[in-house]
Formats: structure tokens, C-alpha cells, sequence
């Protein structure tokens, strides 16, 4: 064995003594590799939960943006709907100066007689559009196509958004159209049948069903009595 050779297997020796001495004095090296691993698998958990709980609060504030959105909308549309119905009642007294009568509708239609506040819940029904839209002719002094008609006299501009078209038609009227989207009712019932069953005031009744569909609605209605 050369000298080289020798002084080698000296210092293999002297490694491999002092590690098994100090694997029996209780101590243990981890390799670099083993601590990369342990180190990047517990940066990768921290990563994930931290991206969880990102997403929850996105989520969370997300939901309650949309529900403050839904309520300020919702509160404007009523607001809208009570001025409205203020001055359209306010060009219906100014009506009935001029002619001695609220906007009546002819014995051979009976639009505003039939509806009925008190059993008439849906606004998508042909009577309110019927009988709003024959309002619109009384107090704008307009046929159907926004054009004038002679003798007739106008008591109220109605503004764009307060005309309903048919589907497809944004010239012809079908009836007055409230902030949710539906008819506004209006309704001579009562003042037809004085002490009767039908309506709630004896002059006129005049409202929205701010959305509602059915007689569990009637409790959130705009009206005027």
C-alpha cells in the first residue's frame, strides 16, 4: 500500500468514527435535502390556506355588495314611485276641477270600475294596463301614439320611463309603468259602488305593487289610501 493510500483510508476512518460517535452521543445531521423538503412543503401549505381564506373574504364582501346594491335600489324605486303617485293624484284633483269628475272610464269598458284593489294583485294582468292606460289618455290629452287629440286637454307630462310598451314597440303605449316595471293600478271600484265591497276610497285608488305578484304583497304596496 503507497503512502497516499494510506493517509486516505486514515482520514475515511476518522469521518466515519466521529459521525458514529456523534449518532451515539444523541446527536443526528439532517441532510440539506431532507430540510429543503421539509421547508418547501410546509411554505406550500401556508400558501394554500392563505389563498382559502383570501377567496372566503372575497366572497363575503362580495355578497354583501350586492345586497346593499339590491337595497339602495329598491328604496330608490319606492321613493320614485311615492313622488309619482303624489303628482299624478295632484293632475287628477286638477282633472276633476276642470270636469267635475275623476278620470271615469265609459259604461261599455269599465276598466278603472273593474279593477279592484282589494282582489286584483297581479299587475302583469290586462285590467291594470287597461285601465292605466286609459289614465294616460285622460291626463295627457294623447292617443296611443303619443299624438295629440283635439278638445283634450293635459294635466300631466309623463316622463319616458314611465310608459309601457308592447314587446318590440318603443312608440305605442300600453299602460303607465311604475319603477319596478309594472303597471301602476288605478281603479274607480268604489266611487262606481258607493259603500260596495270593491276598492278603498270613493274617489280613486291609485298604486304600485312595488314588484309584488300575489296578495301575501300587498303589505310593501305604494298607494294612496
Amino acid at each position: 500500500m503507497t503512502n497516499v493510500e494510506a493517509r486516505r483510508n486514515d482520514r475515511i476512518r476518522i469521518i466515519s468514527t466521529s459521525r458514529s460517535r456523534l449518532r451515539h452521543s444523541g446527536f443526528d445531521i439532517p441532510s440539506s435535502f431532507v430540510i429543503r423538503t421539509s421547508s418547501f412543503r410546509a411554505e406550500g401549505a401556508v400558501t394554500i390556506i392563505e389563498l382559502l381564506v383570501v377567496i372566503i373574504i372575497i366572497l363575503i364582501l362580495a355578497g354583501l355588495v350586492l345586497s346593499i346594491s339590491s337595497y339602495v335600489q329598491n328604496k330608490g324605486a319606492r321613493a320614485r314611485a311615492e313622488t309619482e303617485i303624489a303628482a299624478m293624484s295632484a293632475a287628477l284633483e286638477s282633472y276633476k276641477a276642470d270636469n267635475g269628475i275623476y278620470p271615469r272610464d265609459n259604461p261599455g269598458n269599465q276598466y278603472t270600475d273593474n279593477l279592484n284593489a282589494k282582489a286584483d294583485f297581479d299587475p302583469t294582468q290586462s285590467k291594470y294596463k287597461n285601465a292605466s292606460l286609459y289614465l294616460f289618455f285622460q291626463l295627457s290629452g294623447l292617443d296611443a301614439n303619443q299624438q295629440a287629440v283635439a278638445n283634450m286637454k293635459s294635466y300631466f307630462a309623463f316622463k319616458p320611463q314611465m310608459l309601457g310598451h308592447p314587446a318590440g314597440n318603443t312608440t305605442t303605449v300600453a299602460y303607465i309603468r311604475d319603477p319596478f316595471g309594472n303597471s301602476y293600478g288605478y281603479s274607480t271600484a268604489q266611487a262606481a259602488n258607493p259603500g260596495g265591497s270593491a276598492g278603498y276610497n270613493p274617489t280613486f285608488d291609485l298604486w304600485s305593487t312595488a314588484g309584488g305578484l300575489a296578495s301575501a304583497d300587498t303589505v310593501k304596496w305604494i298607494k294612496n289610501w
